[in-house]
């Protein structure tokens, strides 16, 4: 059993981008820019917000974070967006989620510019994602596709199971499997709240990915030997063993999964570090106009 570092190959990636906006600076061309909207004060929001911030300025780009009380009514945080939407200075827009309740957020994601959408959930770099042109991709998923690569696990032919069908990772992450690429080329299976019994179908997994925020959902007797997991549920539990008295859980019981497998991503430590990583890589490609000319 080989674990999936997540830790190490963000690290990788995070240094590669560093490299890049040193060259970047030398050769006199434009920073890349992060701006990141945060709206009330949500805990995990403000950690997940200034952790972005802290990784922009470790690879060198600039960021603006935007902090809203949550009174702050709808159309005037539509307005904000409109607003960095013709700022030329900025590369990337994020909008961190949740939102407060009487703020739309398919509204939000409509206005904001999807040449800016380094989440990668525009419906139009979504529609560019499934129609296999260049597209900012979810951040999350995205870091799943590097693992297999830098880790170069064979996905052509294999059957992928994906457990979890969210717009942030399930249906993303199964797309990009079944896609003409390497990574990809695999056959895929997506299961869900509704699918009759789920172990029939994680046993035929080569690859198995589980993204639902249900600790401990995915046993022993429900993977097969030699096949390579991705557990990306990161969930709070009671730990009174731990100074905060909580811990991270992931929805995979990783101690008795994992002398099963060939490869398994650790909670945390596996899939968590990668999402900030892409989304700086998107940023950078955005700030290149890779994507978007």
């Amino acid at each position: 059993m080989t674990l999936l570092d997540g830790k190490k190959t963000s690290e990788a990636i995070q240094s590669e981008i560093a490299a890049e906006v040193a060259h970047i600076k030398e050769q006199g061309g434009k920073v890349p820019h992060l701006a990141a909207i945060l709206v009330g004060h949500d805990g995990g929001s403000m950690t997940y917000v200034n952790n972005k911030v802290l990784a922009c300025e470790r690879v060198g780009f600039e960021s603006t974070l935007l902090h809203y009380e949550d009174d702050i009514t709808e159309e005037a945080l539509l307005d904000k967006i409109r607003e960095i939407n013709e700022d030329d200075a900025i590369d990337g827009l994020i909008v961190q989620l949740p939102l407060p309740k009487h703020i739309n957020p398919n509204k939000v994601l409509e206005v904001l510019d999807y040449k800016k959408d380094v989440d990668g959930f525009h419906p139009v770099n979504v529609g560019r994602m499934v129609a296999g042109l260049p597209a900012y991709l979810p951040a999350t998923p995205y870091g799943i596709m590097q693992l297999l690569e830098r880790y170069n696990i064979e996905t052509k032919g294999k059957h992928c199971v994906v457990v979890g069908r969210s717009n942030i990772v399930g249906t993303p992450i199964s797309i990009l499997m079944s896609k003409c690429t390497i990574p990809g080329e695999a056959t895929v299976t997506i299961c869900h709240r509704n699918t009759v019994d789920l172990a029939h179908h994680t046993r035929q997994a080569d690859i198995l990915i589980v993204a639902v925020g249900k600790p401990g959902l995915i046993t022993e007797d429900m993977v097969k030997e030699g096949a390579v997991v991705i557990d990306v549920g990161t969930t709070r539990v009671t730990d009174p063993t731990r100074e905060r008295g909580w811990r991270l859980r992931g929805d995979v019981d990783f101690e008795r999964v994992a002398p099963k497998c060939s490869y398994i991503t650790p909670v945390p430590g596996g899939v968590g570090p990668l999402t900030i990583s892409m989304l700086l890589k998107n940023t950078l490609r955005a700030a290149k106009k890779e994507v978007h000319a």
